[in-house]
């Protein structure tokens, strides 16, 4: 996909349009869509139009919308779109702690639940090279609670900048999400926002910030993946929230 800069003063040029369906989507349209026609030339329209439904749900989960990610070195952005459900302090998983990772100490740690009505592409918090991508097989719990980031099915990712800085994020399996994709492997050098994996019908993503870097967003604030500035690295500010 093609890439474009715009500036806050103005410059480029933008336009809405449909957003395109990934690749890994267009199956299960080409499936739904199947059995709705073979429902509609069957006459079954009871059945023929809750497919219809299903075909285009199928379709908007699986949408591929463009985003706008803004380059400054120390923004932190959204892996994931959806609600902002902890922050919390808590120590690195153990796949991506050590010396070579994002060592023992407490971090904070920012848990983005995505609905089944949310995009599931994921996005690269920062710019820098994939250092480790760990999958470990688990159980399949709801997605919103805390154990979902040690027991349930999850993909890590460790990404560092050129000047050492790393940031890890997790892509965690729900209830009724079982494949979890990953885009990129270890080397790969990433962008900030670029699109990095995929989580089939709802589930969650964890992003760990440094020491002295904490979350811009409240919890219950909704994030948009590549878009949402959710740290700024290196500013540690206490914020508050009132909820209408």
């Amino acid at each position: 996909m093609s890439k474009q800069e715009l500036t806050n003063r103005g410059g480029g040029i933008t336009k809405w349009s449909f957003p395109p369906v990934h690749p890994e989507g267009r199956k299960f349209g080409l499936i739904a869509a199947g059995i709705t026609a073979v429902f509609a030339f069957m006459a079954w329209e009871t059945l023929a139009w809750p497919m219809a439904g299903v075909t285009l749900w199928t379709l908007a989960f699986f949408r591929d919308p463009a985003r706008t990610t803004p380059t400054a070195e120390n923004f932190v952005v959204a892996p994931a779109d959806g609600l902002v459900t902890l922050i919390q302090q808590v120590p690195p998983p153990p796949e991506l702690a050590g010396p070579e990772g994002l060592g023992e100490d407490p971090m904070t740690r920012v848990s983005i639940f995505m609905s089944v009505f949310d995009v599931h592409i994921n996005r690269a918090p920062i710019a820098g090279t994939i250092k480790r991508v760990v999958y470990i097989a688990g159980k399949f719990l709801n997605a919103d609670l805390d154990k979902a980031s040690e027991e349930n099915e999850r993909q890590h990712f460790l990404v560092e900048r050129s000047d050492g800085v790393r940031i890890g994020f997790t892509q965690i399996a729900g209830l009724v999400a079982r494949r979890i994709m990953s885009f990129v492997k270890e080397g790969d050098i990433v962008g900030g926002g670029q699109r990095v994996g995929l989580i089939r019908f709802g589930s969650r993503v964890d992003v760990y910030l440094p020491a002295g870097t904490s979350s811009r967003i409240i919890k219950g604030q909704r994030c948009v993946a590549g878009e949402t500035i959710i740290a700024e690295l290196g500013v540690d500010n206490d914020l508050r929230a009132i909820s209408h």
